[in-house]
């Protein structure tokens, strides 16, 4: 995944740009960076945040680069912001999204001629470099952001930074959203509309799908209108949204407690004490309790003060280390207990299985888990939310290729995406056995759909349902 703010004001900016990037963290754990522009013209840093936070390696740069324009970044992928040199004039550049067809895009502007690349480390091609080179591909930047826009096959939402303004371009489908704050002398855009409140900004309005905007320390003037059709990505609320923001209008956290509600309405399990998997989980929880009348708890910590979610290794085994290392145990909570459990997904498994190895070692009688979610069945197309490198690697397709002796076809497959087969059910056990659960319900697909409270037309729920466009 990846987050950006960005700022123009009137005034030196660097103090909110520093700040309104850092809030977004979570949605990151590689790369961060910052580029601005003022009277010395553009200054960039980039640095690595693998294995410390964002604030730790840039509070030098803040003491040192100045402007009254800036965009800034949380990256899990490629470095960026980029500073580009074009016949567009310099400009500086930052994009959140998948690019699912860049192989093609590559061999495209490669066979037209006068463009090059430079590859990553592991020999990847930078796709905020890639949507540069589309964009100067146009005699002007608002045509070269449709361009690309239109071009990519998969999402992209990208931030350009000039000398007079910066330009914000909502994903051509809304599959992110893209949140203008304002205050006095300023505008600035985020990706999470509350990591401007504590900044002095209060909200001025939420781009639409596809909508492309100038902002300058005056004004913010709609250069392409909003679309028609809205996709926005449903795992936005279960997952990665920080408890504080809000999407189209509907509260992370509130989704949350309707989610657990939800579950809960649908299940008649006998347990001591609900709890949810730190930190997402835990709205899902205290939803199900207060539906339920079981009593919320929290039998595990998740510590945090030197180990947030942005300071975590990019191999998955270490990935897995590091997360069981985060839970403590209170012990007089877990013991002789029959405990119920949420998290937000189950994705391979791997760290759920060992959670709930670790609370069977505690003292626990019975772990019963609900995930907030459904069985995820397709990799995502769109955002770079999981780190399975095959769609295979997904626990539930473990499990139907487990049943079926192979991989199944479409048709088998979408079988096992609804919850009234017996299929479903099948590997709905399967899962349960293989994690070593008491029991397994999963959220239902029309459920979730009821808990964001938008109309499922402007949802995407590919991952649970493999439904495109």
């Amino acid at each position: 995944m990846g987050g950006f703010f960005a700022v123009a004001s009137k005034e030196d900016c660097v103090f909110d740009l520093f700040f309104g990037t850092d809030y977004h963290s979570h949605l990151g754990t590689r790369r961060g960076g910052m580029a601005v522009y003022g009277k010395k013209g553009f200054d960039r840093s980039i640095h690595n945040i693998e294995n410390s936070p964002f604030r730790t390696k840039f509070e030098k740069d803040v003491n040192q680069m100045e402007g009254n324009l800036g965009i800034g970044c949380i990256s899990d992928y490629e470095p960026q912001p980029l500073l580009v040199r074009s016949h567009h004039g310099t400009f500086a550049l930052t994009t959140v999204g998948k690019i699912n067809n860049i192989d093609g895009i590559v061999n495209q502007l490669l066979k037209n001629g006068h463009v090059h690349f430079l590859e990553m480390s592991g020999g990847d091609i930078n796709a905020t470099e890639l949507i540069a080179s589309l964009i100067n591909q146009k005699e002007n930047l608002v045509e070269g952001i449709r361009y690309a826009q239109e071009l990519i096959e998969g999402s992209i939402t990208i931030v350009v930074m000039t000398e007079r303004g910066i330009y914000a371009a909502r994903d051509r489908l809304g599959r992110t959203p893209v949140v203008i704050g304002k205050k006095e002398g300023a505008f600035c855009a985020a990706f999470e509309c509350f990591a401007y409140l504590n900044l002095g900004y209060t909200d001025y309005r939420e781009l639409g799908p596809g909508e492309i905007v100038v902002m300058t320390p005056e004004e913010v003037i709609t250069l392409v209108k909003p679309g028609t059709e809205m996709k926005i990505c449903t795992f936005l609320w279960v997952y990665y949204g920080y408890p504080s923001s809000s999407y189209e209008g509907v509260s992370v956290e509130e989704m949350r407690y309707n989610c657990g509600q939800l579950l809960a309405k649908r299940d008649q399990v006998e347990a001591d004490i609900v709890a949810g998997v730190p930190d997402s989980g835990t709205a899902h929880a205290i939803g199900y309790s207060n539906a339920s009348g079981i009593p919320f708890s929290r039998p595990f910590i998740k510590y945090t003060p030197t180990w947030p979610r942005s300071f975590m290794p990019t191999i998955q085994s270490k990935r897995n280390m590091i997360a069981k290392m985060k839970l403590i145990p209170v012990h007089d909570l877990i013991r002789d207990r029959r405990l119920l459990l949420i998290d937000d997904s189950i994705v391979r498994g791997t760290q759920l299985g060992e959670t709930t190895e670790f609370l069977y070692q505690s003292g626990a009688r019975q772990v019963h888990i609900r995930p907030a979610c459904p069985p995820i069945v397709y990799g995502c197309k769109y955002l770079n939310f999981s780190r399975s490198t095959s769609e295979m690697d997904l626990i539930a397709r473990k499990m139907m290729k487990q049943i079926e002796g192979k991989n199944p076809d479409e048709a088998v497959v979408q079988e096992y995406t609804n919850p009234e087969t017996e299929r479903y059910a099948q590997m709905n056990e399967e899962i349960r056995k293989k994690l070593n659960f008491t029991s397994l319900r999963y959220h239902r697909l029309d459920d979730l759909i009821q808990s964001v409270g938008i109309p499922a037309c402007n949802l995407c729920t590919y991952c649970w349902n493999g439904k495109e466009e």
